[in-house]
Order: structure tokens, then sequence, then C-alpha cells
């Protein structure tokens, strides 16, 4: 994709496909704009080429909302994602999810590595995907275990996130409660088939892993938020 000059545009506005579109969108009318190959990236997902150039435009959105690079940078993320204001503190579900869809570790998302990583989230997307999602969420260390003090970090933020107070002892309770389900052979952390069998026991564990809006991103364009939703009966099993 080229220069769209501005007369162009403004002669013939219903005439534009949606790759042109996209270009009419960029600041500059007369600017160079080098559009992603939506086909490739929608390879491997549940999205159409379609939704992905609907991901594309919100992307752009979120790109370009505090640092104009087009690439998400953490504060835009934690901004748009989860309505996070500049001034709370950071939040460790929120890092953990943008460090997940940093696929390269570069401390930024690009929109190859936005669209995969959000399709874990979309309702077709089969259950094992999200569980494994779910645990390398939670396995801070990235040492393929989740080990007890990990959840209990994680327990405090999700509960930071969703806004539920809950006493010491409780979140105590719910530690040693998905490791006496979850930790089979004793060993005092939970690997990967142990996780596996745990959250298809307690589906709601995964009950966040799906946003049902993914499957109508064409036809609405939601506040994207992605956050915990997790209620106080949810810890408890």
């Amino acid at each position: 994709m080229g220069c769209l000059p501005t007369k162009h545009v403004r002669d013939s506005p219903r005439s534009l496909g949606s790759h042109e579109a996209v270009a009419v969108a960029a600041e500059s009318s007369c600017e160079k704009v080098d559009l992603p190959d939506f086909l490739n990236i929608a390879t491997g997902t549940p999205f159409t080429v379609s939704e992905v150039e609907a991901l594309y435009d919100l992307f752009r959105k979120i790109s370009n909302s505090v640092i104009k690079d087009g690439l998400i940078h953490k504060e835009e993320f934690h901004l748009a994602l989860f309505r996070s204001k500049s001034k709370k503190k950071q939040n460790l579900f929120g890092d953990r999810v943008f460090d997940l869809f940093d696929q390269k570790g570069n401390g930024v998302i690009e929109f190859g590595e936005f669209v995969h990583s959000l399709s874990v989230f979309h309702p077709d997307t089969p259950e094992a995907q999200k569980a494994a999602f779910a645990f390398r969420l939670y396995d801070l260390r990235q040492t393929g275990f989740i080990e007890r003090h990990e959840l209990k970090e994680m327990v405090l933020a999700l509960l930071d996130e969703s806004n539920l107070d809950i006493t010491s002892d409780a979140v105590e309770m719910i530690v040693d409660t998905t490791f006496d389900q979850a930790d089979v052979n004793g060993d005092g952390r939970i690997d990967q088939e142990e996780w596996n069998v745990f959250t298809k026991d307690n589906p709601y564990v995964l009950r966040n892993m799906s946003l049902p809006y993914l499957k109508d991103i064409t036809m609405i364009f939601p506040s994207f938020v992605i956050h915990s939703e997790v209620s106080e009966a949810d810890l408890f099993v």
C-alpha cells in the first residue's frame, strides 16, 4: 500500500476497501502505510481475515495511545486492557499477561503477537490451549511448575484486580485447597499435567480465559478490557 491522496479519499469515501480504510486512518493522509499480512497472521487462530483487520484498528488505537510508535508498551496495555490509571500501582496479574503477550520478550507487543495471544481468549479456542496459557501465567519463575508461593502471589494479585478484600487466612485456605486437589504426586508443586487435570475438574479456573465478544469483533467494537472478574465465591473450591 502506498500513498493515498487526500483528494481520492474525499471524493470517493465509500469506494475504499478494508485495507484502504485502515490506511486512511493514518495520521497523515499521504503517508506510506505498510499493512500487516492479515491472512498470514490469521492462520492458526480462530479469527477470520476480516476479524484480524478489525483487530488491527483496535491495535493501532492502543499502540498510539501514549507512545505513538505502533507498538503496545506496558503502560498502554494497562490503560487499555485493564482500565488501570497511571497513578495506580502495577498489578502482577496485568504484568504477567503483558509478558505472555510479549512473545519476543523485547518489552513491547507487536501486532502479530497481539493477535496470536488474544486468540487464546477466543471462545472457540480449545480448553487445552487456555489451560496452557493459564499455567504459564501462574508459573511466575518459568520453571515449568507452579510453586505454592507463586500461586499465593497470583491469588493476591487477582484479589487486588477484582477489588476483593479477604483475610490472609482465607488466602492461605485457597492455596492449601488448590494444592490438596492439584498436587497429586505430593511433591509440593503443580506440573502441567496435574494442572490440566485440575482445570478440567474445576472449570471456573479458566472462566476468565474466554471473551465472548471476540466472536463478534467485526460487528461490535467493544471497550476492550480483560480483567480477572473473580468473585469471592469463585476462589473457594
